[in-house]
């Protein structure tokens, strides 16, 4: 069960991790259109949500990762604050009595990790070219064992400097788990960084072995399946 927060203030806080599934077309909504369904899903459930104290007060939800659009998972996290302390089956059935379709809750609980221990996220990707995926493992595993992966990184404007791309080498950064043929697709599992410090999208990844096996993508399909922290485990 939750613990209450700041029970100094006048309205009391009680905190809870919940983890939400993103599938089928859900997976194309943006993450900033994800924040405004969550927030008109929890008022149309009723759920007495915490509020932000100060000048210009607004309902407490955070998410702790984004997740790249087009991508499914059923890990993802949303942490929000109460003003009761709700059970927490109770909590995911209200909630999910509002959810639009493709999201929905999974769990409740108390928060236990905080969000700066998440390190890396694992994926499993399956991927149709327009070669053989006999060959296309084939040339996988050749692009993976190469001594440097070098990808073009979109560089921000800062102070002195323009905004552009520059040349990154990410292997370092990538653990591949598995590859294999399964369903007549290329399958990968692997874990990438995610979190505070360091951010890397599939994409990249998979844009990158595109160039180097000169193949063109016809159907792809990529589910988060895990979120790490530093010490391998589950964030949670």
């Amino acid at each position: 069960m939750a613990q209450p927060k700041n029970q100094s203030l006048q309205i009391e806080r009680w905190d809870y991790r919940l983890t939400f599934a993103k599938k089928g077309r859900a997976r194309y909504i943006s993450h900033l259109d994800l924040m405004r369904a969550m927030q008109r899903a929890i008022k149309r459930a009723g759920v007495p949500i915490w509020y932000t104290q100060g000048f210009n007060p607004h309902s407490y939800l955070m998410f702790p990762l984004a997740l790249p659009l087009g991508t499914e998972s059923e890990v993802e996290v949303l942490d929000i604050a109460l003003t009761e302390d709700w059970d927490c089956e109770r909590l995911v059935k209200q909630l999910n009595s509002s959810m639009p379709e493709g999201l929905y809750f999974v769990k409740a609980a108390a928060p236990v990790m905080k969000h700066i221990e998440i390190a890396r996220a694992e994926y499993e990707i399956s991927i149709g070219f327009d070669i053989p995926a006999e060959k296309a493992l084939e040339l996988f595993e050749q692009f993976v064992s190469r001594d440097v992966i070098e990808i073009q990184k979109r560089q921000k404007p800062k102070k002195g400097r323009k905004a552009g791309f520059k040349t990154v080498d990410i292997k370092p950064h990538v653990d591949i788990l598995e590859s294999a043929v399964k369903d007549g697709r290329l399958y990968i599992k692997l874990t990438l960084p995610a979190g505070t410090e360091l951010n890397l999208n599939t994409g990249v990844l998979v844009d990158a072995f595109c160039e180097f096996a000169g193949a063109k993508i016809l159907r792809i399909y990529t589910k988060r399946t895990k979120i790490l922290c530093k010490n391998g485990e589950e964030f949670i």
